[in-house]
Parts: C-alpha cells; sequence; structure tokens
C-alpha cells in the first residue's frame, strides 16, 4: 500500500469528542425509574464485549490493552507518558486513536467499515506497553494486526473469501457466499432466525451456527432438534452459548430491571429479553417487541438486542445494540402532531393504495434524551423493530434521539457548501436535520406494503386480479412466497437499498409547508423565502451535500460501499443532478478543491420533488412485489461511481473530511438506596474511563 493511500486510514487527530449531556433529564425521574434505566444500561453495556468481537479478531485485544493503561496509570496519562518517553505530541496521537477506537466500539470506523491504524509510530506505542507488565501481554497478543495495513482487502469489512475482516464469520477464510446463502436458506426453512448467530465453517467443511445465549444447553429452544445434514451431505450443527459470559450479565441485569418495570407490558417485555439472552431464543426477541410497542409513551423508553444487520456482509446477522432514555416531552409533541397527519401525509407518496399498507399503524413517536446507548455508534433516529411480521401487520416505534442531534459541535466553514450558503445552513442544519429524521423514520420506513403470499394459498393482495404497475402499466406478476422476507430477498442489498428509500420519502415529503409547520416552521402557507422555505432548502442542500461526502465511504479498490446510509445519499445526489437545470456542481479548479453545490431553492416543488418521486416510485414498486432483478440493476445504476466521481471528487472528499463525533457517555451507580449519575469530561480520558468504570459491571 502507497503512503498516500495509507493516509487515508489513519486514525481521526484529533476526533470529535462530544458530550452526550442527561443529567437534568435523568435527575427527573423518581428512584424507581432511576434504578429501571439504571439495570437496563447496565445490560447495554454488559454486551460491549460482543461488540468488539462483532467487528474483528483484534478489536478485544485492542480494548483491554488500552483500559489496562488507563487503570495502571489511574488516568495520569501524562505521567504514563513521561514513564514512556514520549512527547506531549505522541501522547496525543496514541489518545486520539483509542478515543476513535472505543467511540466505534472497534477498529474500523462504524460509518464506513474501513479500518483505521494509529498515527503513532509503533515502537511509541511499545514503550506505552512495556509500562505495565498486563498491558504488555495485551500488547503482545495484537501489536501485529494494530497495524496491519498491507492488503487493502484487509482494511474493510466484507466477505472473507473477498480477502476482507468479518468475524460474523469466524476462522473460516474459505467460506463462500454461496455456502452462506445456502445456510441461511436452510435456516429459514426450520424458522431459525439469524439475527443473535454467527456462522462457522469448520476444518472438515461442516458447519456451525454459534447462538448467542448464557448457557450451552437452554431449555427454550426455537427447534428441539440441533443438528442437521445439508442436500450436499455436510453436517450443520447449532451451538449454544456464543459470548456466553457476556450473555449471562445481560440476562442478570434484564431480570433486574424487570423487578422496577413501570407497567405490566414493560414486564412481560423483560420476560422476553431474558429468555432470548438466556436461552438463545430469537422467537422470544420477536415477542419482547411485540410488547415493546404496545408500551406507549414511557418515561423511560429502551430496546436491546441483536438489532441492525448493516455489518454482516450478507444482510442478516445483528450487531449488538441497547439504548436508555428519556422522553423529551415537548418535542414529543411535534412528533405526535405528524403521527396523528400520517393518513393525509402517505397518500400523497408516488404509489397506489394497492401498494400500501391497508391500515397505517400510528406508531408511538418520541423525542428522547439518551442516557446510554450501548454499541459501535450513535444514530440520530431509530424505527424499530425491524422484524417483517410486526411492522407490517402490528406496528413499530420510532424515536429521535434529540440529545445525539444537538450534541454540539465547533461552526466552521462545510465543505462543499456556497459561502453565500453558509449562514442559512448554519442556522437550520439542526432544525432541517430533525424534520428529515422524522419523515424518514416515521414515514419513510414505516410506509410501503409487501405484496405476500402469506402461507400457501392465501394472499394479502387480489391474486387473481393483481394491481398493475404504475412502472410498466401491465399487472405484477411477483411477490414474497411463503416463508421469504424482505431481507432474505434482497439480503445484502437490502439494507442500504431501504435507506435509500426512507431518505427519498423525506425528500418527496419535506417540501410539503403543512408539514413544516407540524414542525413549527411556518404557517402552512409559506413562501419558499420564507423560515420554512430555508428549512426546506437546507433539507435538500445536505442531502446533496451527504452524497457528495458518501464518496468517502466508497471503496475504489473493491469498487464497494461501505456505509448503507451514505450508499442511498449518493443514489439521491444522482437523482438531484438528473433533474433539469435543479443541481448542479462547480468549480473552477481542475483539481475541483473549491466544488460547491449549485441548488435552485425555487425549483425544489417543481423540479426536485418530481425526480425524487419518480425515483422512489421505482424504489417502492420493486420493494413490494419482491423484484430484485428490477431493484439491483436501478439501485446499482444510481449507485455506480463512474471515473469522474472516483478520480476527480473523491480526493477531495477525502481531504476535505471532517471527523465524525465519537459520544462522551454517563454512568449510573447504585449508591445506598438509591442511583447516582457519573459525567465524564468530553476527552478522549474522560471517553476511556467512562468504559473503566463500565468494566466493573
Amino acid at each position: 500500500m502507497d503512503a498516500t493511500t495509507r493516509k487515508q486510514y489513519l486514525a481521526d487527530d484529533p476526533p470529535t469528542v462530544v458530550p452526550l449531556a442527561i443529567k437534568k433529564p435523568f435527575e427527573a425521574l423518581n428512584d424507581r425509574e432511576k434504578k429501571y434505566a439504571h439495570y437496563l444500561s447496565r445490560a447495554a453495556w454488559s454486551g460491549t464485549r460482543v461488540n468488539l468481537r462483532q467487528v474483528s479478531p483484534e478489536s478485544e485485544g485492542i480494548y483491554d490493552f488500552v483500559v489496562t493503561l488507563q487503570r495502571s496509570c489511574d488516568g495520569d496519562w501524562k505521567q504514563l507518558a513521561s514513564k514512556a518517553g514520549l512527547s506531549d505530541e505522541d501522547l496525543k496521537h496514541f489518545l486520539s486513536y483509542a478515543a476513535q477506537f472505543i467511540g466505534n466500539a472497534g477498529n474500523y470506523k462504524s460509518f464506513g467499515d474501513s479500518k483505521f491504524v494509529p498515527r503513532l509510530p509503533a515502537d511509541k506505542v511499545t514503550a506505552l506497553a512495556n509500562t505495565s507488565p498486563e498491558a504488555q501481554g495485551f500488547y503482545n497478543r495484537i501489536k501485529d494486526d494494530l497495524y496491519e495495513s498491507s492488503s487493502i482487502a484487509r482494511m474493510h469489512l466484507g466477505y472473507p473469501k473477498e480477502g476482507h475482516v468479518s468475524t460474523y464469520y469466524p476462522d473460516s477464510p474459505d467460506i463462500t457466499q454461496d455456502e452462506i446463502e445456502t445456510v441461511a436458506r436452510f435456516l429459514t426453512d426450520q424458522q431459525l432466525m439469524p439475527e443473535n448467530t454467527r456462522l462457522r465453517k469448520t476444518k472438515s467443511g461442516d458447519y456451525e451456527v454459534l447462538i448467542a445465549s448464557a448457557v450451552t444447553k437452554p431449555e427454550n429452544r426455537d427447534t428441539e432438534k440441533t443438528e442437521w445434514t445439508l442436500e450436499n451431505g455436510k453436517k450443520l450443527r447449532l451451538v449454544y452459548g456464543d459470548h456466553q459470559i457476556e450473555m449471562g450479565k445481560i440476562a442478570i441485569n434484564i431480570a433486574e430491571a424487570k423487578k422496577y418495570a413501570l407497567n405490566d407490558e414493560e414486564s412481560k417485555m423483560h420476560g422476553e429479553y431474558h429468555k432470548s439472552f438466556h436461552d438463545g431464543s430469537m422467537l422470544s426477541h420477536v415477542e419482547s417487541q411485540r410488547h415493546w410497542i404496545r408500551d406507549k409513551g414511557p418515561m423511560v423508553e429502551c430496546n436491546i438486542g441483536f438489532i441492525e444487520t448493516y455489518r454482516d456482509p450478507h444482510g442478516i446477522r445483528g450487531e449488538w445494540e441497547g439504548f436508555v432514555a428519556m422522553i423529551n416531552k415537548e418535542r414529543t409533541k411535534a412528533f405526535g402532531k405528524l403521527v396523528e397527519s400520517a393518513p393525509d401525509q402517505i397518500p400523497k407518496l408516488p404509489w397506489a393504495k394497492d401498494f400500501e399498507k391497508d391500515t397505517f399503524l400510528a406508531p408511538d413517536f418520541t423525542s428522547l434524551e439518551v442516557l446510554s446507548f450501548a454499541g459501535p455508534g450513535i444514530p440520530a433516529g431509530i424505527n424499530i423493530p425491524n422484524y417483517d411480521a410486526i411492522r407490517q401487520n402490528e406496528g413499530f416505534k420510532n424515536v429521535s434521539l434529540g440529545n445525539v442531534l444537538s450534541a454540539a459541535t465547533p461552526k466552521e466553514p462545510t465543505p462543499f457548501i456556497r459561502e453565500e450558503d453558509q449562514a442559512v445552513y448554519d442556522r437550520y442544519r439542526d432544525e432541517s436535520f430533525e424534520v428529515q429524521v422524522g419523515l424518514h423514520e416515521l414515514l419513510g420506513h414505516g410506509c410501503g406494503k409487501l405484496l405476500q403470499e402469506t402461507e400457501p394459498g392465501k394472499y394479502n393482495f387480489d391474486h387473481k386480479n393483481p394491481p398493475l404497475s404504475p412502472i410498466t402499466g401491465k399487472p405484477i406478476t411477483t411477490y414474497y412466497r411463503p416463508g421469504e422476507t424482505w431481507g432474505s430477498v434482497f439480503g445484502g442489498m437490502g439494507p442500504s437499498y431501504e435507506e435509500c428509500r426512507a431518505e427519498s420519502v423525506a425528500m418527496s415529503l419535506c417540501p410539503d409547508y403543512g408539514i413544516l409547520k407540524i414542525f413549527g416552521f411556518g404557517s402552512g402557507e409559506e413562501h419558499i423565502d420564507g423560515v420554512a422555505g430555508d428549512v426546506m432548502y437546507v433539507c435538500y442542500l445536505s442531502m446533496a451535500r451527504a452524497g457528495i461526502a458518501a464518496l468517502q465511504y466508497w471503496d475504489p479498490n473493491s469498487r464497494k460501499w461501505g456505509q448503507p446510509h451514505m450508499q442511498g445519499r449518493f443514489a439521491i445526489l444522482n437523482v438531484f443532478l438528473e433533474a433539469p437545470d435543479f443541481c448542479q456542481l462547480k468549480s473552477t479548479k481542475p483539481d475541483l478543491s473549491n466544488l460547491t453545490i449549485h441548488l435552485d431553492r425555487h425549483k425544489i416543488e417543481t423540479h426536485g420533488r418530481p425526480a425524487v418521486n419518480a425515483f422512489l416510485q421505482k424504489l417502492q414498486i420493486f420493494k413490494a412485489t419482491a423484484d430484485l432483478e428490477a431493484g439491483k440493476k436501478l439501485y446499482e445504476e444510481y449507485t455506480d461511481v463512474n471515473e469522474w466521481y472516483a478520480a476527480k471528487l473523491r480526493p477531495q472528499v477525502l481531504a476535505q473530511s471532517k471527523p465524525r463525533k465519537v459520544f462522551v457517555q454517563s454512568n449510573t451507580f447504585l449508591e445506598g438506596d438509591g442511583v447516582v449519575l457519573r459525567e465524564y469530561e468530553a476527552t478522549p480520558e474522560g471517553m476511556i474511563q467512562s468504559f473503566v468504570d463500565r468494566e466493573y459491571i
């Protein structure tokens, strides 16, 4: 790897470390609610090592190395650096790496899936390790992998057979996509869900499905059998007890939280959570989510489990995630109004009722202040559960994470934004993002029907007189067969495709002044040059900028995308650019170093929105009808990175990129009969200490 290429894999220096403010909302809870939140937080954070193991083989060792150094010097890093003979600059480089590592729960970026390595030379890190025998032991195990960058493929997460890294398939460098898919189909036939599993190919060529559970011989299994012989003659065996110690701690803390549950639905939910984490039952986790969506507007909101499947290259295995948060009643009012208006908003989307759910399942949509978010990164909003059977027929929940959205970062010129747009962009960036998140989560992920043969001979649409496709004008011919789900049909492409569809819904609906009024902008009859117009303009401008910034997450060697959301935003940028005289990228320099976005705010409603609607209609119809062939062709066309993007614009994106935020979160501790909150400085040292304190959980 040449020096220029290697530079893009160096750790951020410094990373953007920001505090997640929570003291006021937490202190407003009563004693019971505080204890409930405390045990839920401990359950979530108990999965930290699961996260590390889901990233790379060396991540857990690097974590142990960092926290051991912190303990060895009792947080006095300058004294440790002096002992090791490091300069202040050396120490800054190491702490920057450590903060980014801990903030991403591993040594691959949670947003982009590319590896980052320390800027500090290896001999300097060795000197730090030599200050503590225990730290030295951990360092010796991971020192080679820490800096390993000889293979570009291994700098990215992906299928092991292609040379990438994925610990969802441990010790299985030669496992193929076809083998992964064969096992996935077999598990589906056995009604075994893959979210809490990893897959190992043994030396004999057989397969072990590793199931996360606190016990190796659970009483409550999702299937009686634990071993089968596949059609190819290979054996497939279920192995319980993956992440056994961590799942045990999680189950214990869930049991404690259940004692302080605030209502019957929460109590039942935690009973199912306990069975899921103790025994490895995904069916119990599905049941937990049924109780979760019925628990409307709780003072303490939570969700926990193997949730999002973004980082599994096959798109079916989930990453550990758990959050605990307090409701923001004021901001929740706006989201409540949006939910109430949803039946009036959905018909504005570009498809007929045949492709929309028969009844909109009004969700609980709340604005939350996060106390704890365990996982590799914190999103701005969430729409879950991801289980089709629940989302399509029973409902879902939306949450907007207010203190994540408002976490302060320094004001400075934004790459690719024109100087004359910078003021309005700064003024309405957060507000427009809240509008985008709200529409994305509620109406984006919450709308659209899947046309299904729900069981042999039974359909959720008129199979004898199928609806006409608005794209072809002919009756649809494809749909989901029994046992098929959105995820199983669209596979690894599915998560990004769905995020693009949800973002497109937001772009379709944000030019609606009635919707902007719900969020507190304008009277509902605004002009594009008013406040509501400013918010609308920044929504579109931010999406175009995100589409450019997305190139950072595209790998020119494999020609693959490493981040589902950003791939979707790049597609939408191309939709904007296709619209006549609407959006252009302009630069007066050959190297594109002063490239800026020129977007005509007066043509959003007449040019931008119709272009988005035409694209969105195709995304939805192909998804609704399980038309993988057409959906794949469309999505690959709009997310293809041509030579101009790759060779000309991408280098500038890399040169001008800003470090992503990493959040310093508080901890809770039992003191006497109460619970106290401990906050930490928004520094790398504060972030490391917060995790050291969690090691005692």
